[in-house]
């Protein structure tokens, strides 16, 4: 179904069990990142769990003005070039961050999802998507439809400067890491222009120590509107009464004209491209080809000659 404010929703019926796994989908991921604002979209994906202004404070009309103090002094910092002023700035951050943090309360959405028996909640972001997920019980889709939808209605950038010390520790980690290393040096040499090889997910150490909330809000403005999202339902549910349910919740979502971001195209590759990483692990080899992409006639081919060389499977390697 295509809904009145361009939103696409997709049904499928499975009554094994009285459940419903639930997706949305975004059509941005980080290779729509901004060059100087990269994990961006990664990021985003993590304040999307905090609230709005109708849940998640205990008084909005106070902790705006401090969120917006926040902002502020988030573009100062980021600004800033003098290493002892950019410090001082980050002390007054943690100071406002630590009385707004009084008004948040936190992990309100997971307390409601889990009230309704949602189980493997979570999300991802990839170069291309950012999804968010939920397996409920069929019985509460119209609870469930009423909370995910307000997830989408307004972005509240909540506890921002406490979650980036979490995302930054999750680029740490990909920093040890030798399948991640692996997999970045494999993309950039078969990607020399483009995002897929020239942005990581995760972001660069700078841009993840100077983020800009204005940044992040007009990133959600520009991408997180119906006629770029998807709501993925699958399980216990009628046809003709879900689409209702989802018309009256998402469908109330304010719908726009979404503009993609155009990328660069890559030149034909003329050669081979090695790259070698370093790290503890045992020797490994990855090698990959560029494609036409997924919506080609050559995907069902790659898909296929991926199963018939995969290790995993035939071994024919």
């Amino acid at each position: 179904y295509t809904l009145d404010n361009g939103l696409k929703v997709y049904l499928s019926q499975n009554s094994d069990a009285p459940t419903i796994q639930t997706f949305v989908a975004v059509r941005a991921g980080s290779s729509y990142d901004p060059k100087e604002s990269t994990g961006l979209a990664h990021y985003l994906e993590h304040m999307l769990f905090k609230g709005t202004d109708k849940f998640g404070t205990k008084d909005w009309e106070q902790e705006k003005g401090y969120i917006a103090q926040i902002s502020d002094l988030y573009e100062q910092h980021r600004a800033e070039q003098d290493p002892g002023k950019k410090e001082e700035i980050y002390r007054k951050i943690d100071s406002v961050s630590y009385i707004a943090s009084g008004y948040a309360i936190a992990n309100e959405y997971n307390t409601m999802t889990s009230s309704l028996g949602a189980t493997g909640t979570n999300a991802h972001t990839s170069a291309e998507e950012t999804v968010y997920q939920n397996k409920i019980p069929s019985n509460e889709l119209d609870k469930f439809l009423e909370v995910e939808s307000e997830k989408f209605r307004k972005l509240v950038l909540r506890l921002f400067h406490t979650e980036l010390e979490s995302v930054y520790e999750e680029f740490n980690r990909n920093l040890d890491s030798d399948p991640s290393k692996t997999f970045h040096a494999l993309m950039d040499g078969m990607y020399p222009s483009h995002p897929y090889g020239q942005q990581t997910t995760i972001g660069t150490s700078n841009h993840l120590k100077n983020h800009s909330l204005l940044d992040i809000q007009n990133y959600f403005d520009r991408y997180y509107v119906p006629s770029n999202m998807a709501v993925v339902l699958v399980g216990d549910l009628d046809y003709d009464e879900t689409i209702k349910k989802v018309d009256a919740t998402f469908g109330q979502l304010d719908g726009k004209e979404v503009e993609h971001p155009v990328l660069p195209k890559e030149a034909p590759a003329t050669q081979i491209v090695v790259r070698e990483v370093y790290g503890p692990t045992s020797e490994n080899i990855s090698f990959g080809w560029r494609t036409n992409g997924i919506l080609s006639e050559d995907s069902k081919y790659i898909a296929l000659i991926e199963r018939i060389l995969s290790n995993n499977s035939a071994g024919l390697i």
